[in-house]
């Protein structure tokens, strides 16, 4: 039985992780420009019948920023190796939250994170379909540069959190991630998502205007053994939007 906050040095980089209950192993993977906290009423209800690791990815929380860039790849072979160094065997499900979500679904289709089930939140990966956004992030982001050329450095900052914040892009929520943030939204799965075979449940909200539902059902197609459940009135965190019917559905499909 464990029940605290813990630390590991994982690749040079001091992480940030708890873990508490007891049984099968459970893996939660928070999304970006947030911590493990943003999955805590995952972590507190499914303690009750699992054995749950949270962790605070490299980069955010109380968990040291890598040196380099990071992309998908990166970020899965990380997890293969925290696992490993935690000496975690026989995971029996991981799951994963937005760009978590991604994570997770790069983890088990490349091999490096076997699990028994895989769940996934709002996630993101699918990037075609969001060419219109990026190419408004380029240029709002030219546009920034120049309104705010002669401009005191406290302004421009302001200005430029105005522009991000209008098309709801983590940039610069996590600024200190940023080069990793542009890798990773320009990486689509919809390859890996086809080699997965093992069950998965897909949950996205009605109302997220971050990862969409269009998102859910084109991974629903791709993965042959998959279940998709859209959340009425619940939005991009919906597992804080609807926690009683998120937490009711995974342990349905775990138990």
């Amino acid at each position: 039985m464990y029940n605290s906050f813990m630390q590991v040095i994982v690749d040079k980089l001091l992480i940030n992780y708890q873990r508490k209950g007891k049984g099968k192993k459970i893996i939660l993977i928070h999304g970006w420009a947030v911590n493990l906290s943003n999955l805590d009423v995952l972590y507190k209800n499914l303690s009750k019948d699992f054995d749950v690791i949270s962790l605070d990815l490299p980069g955010f929380g109380a968990s040291q920023t890598p040196a380099g860039v990071w992309g998908l790849e990166e970020f899965s072979s990380f997890l293969a190796k925290f696992v490993k160094k935690l000496e975690i065997k026989d995971i029996y499900a991981v799951i994963g939250h937005s760009n978590g979500g991604a994570m997770a679904i790069k983890a088990v289709a490349s091999g490096s994170l076997p699990v028994d089930r895989l769940v996934v939140l709002s996630s993101a990966g699918i990037r075609g379909e969001e060419k219109a956004k990026q190419v408004a992030i380029k240029l709002m982001t030219k546009a920034g540069k120049v309104i705010s050329a002669p401009l005191p450095a406290s302004t421009k900052n302001k200005l430029k959190h105005k522009l991000y914040t209008a098309i709801k892009s983590d940039y610069l929520v996590a600024s200190n991630m940023k080069e990793s943030f542009k890798k990773i939204v320009n990486q689509d799965l919809r390859l890996d998502a086809s080699k997965i075979k093992i069950p998965t449940l897909l949950i996205y909200g009605a109302e997220d205007d971050q990862t969409p539902v269009l998102y859910g059902r084109l991974y629903h197609e791709l993965i042959s053994d998959s279940t998709l459940e859209i959340i009425g009135t619940a939005g991009h965190f919906v597992q804080q939007d609807k926690p009683d019917i998120v937490v009711k559905l995974i342990k349905d499909f775990l138990c």
